[in-house]
């Protein structure tokens, strides 16, 4: 028979030995609570429960009365101002050149931008009128 070794049970060390973890081993214990007298957590409002997306809603509402609805107004005011032209008005296109309203179509201007000369300009190049230079 090979080298073996009886264990006697009935030997109190021997059963503390078996039971007792090795070293650097970690046993599973019973947690307990510990009440330390302070209340238990309340539970979360409505509004940290929803997170983040209150303030992404202000923010989306603030970048819309402050970007959006300002740059669609001036859009508006420059459409009718655009449709108010009529022939002998000064007007200054988006490129900066000036010139003079020679006729008016639905959809552009004959413009004469030095004596005899005239070029067709959509009506949405136009950038804005010239007011009357004072003399």
């Amino acid at each position: 028979m090979p080298n073996e070794t009886t264990v006697n049970a009935a030997d109190p060390a021997v059963v503390q030995a078996a039971q007792a973890p090795a070293q650097g081993e970690v046993t599973a214990t019973e947690v307990q609570p510990v009440d330390n007298g302070a209340a238990p957590a309340a539970k979360p409002s409505v509004l940290q429960s929803l997170g983040p997306m209150p303030m992404i809603l202000i923010l989306l509402a603030l970048f819309y009365f402050m970007m959006i609805r300002p740059q669609q107004r001036k859009e508006k005011e420059r459409r009718k101002m655009i449709e108010e032209l009529r022939a002998g008005a000064r007007i200054v296109f988006a490129g900066g050149l000036v010139g003079t309203i020679v006729e008016a179509n639905e959809k552009s201007f004959i413009v004469e931008t030095a004596p005899g000369t005239k070029m067709e300009v959509l009506r949405s190049a136009v950038n804005g009128v010239v007011e009357a230079e004072a003399k």
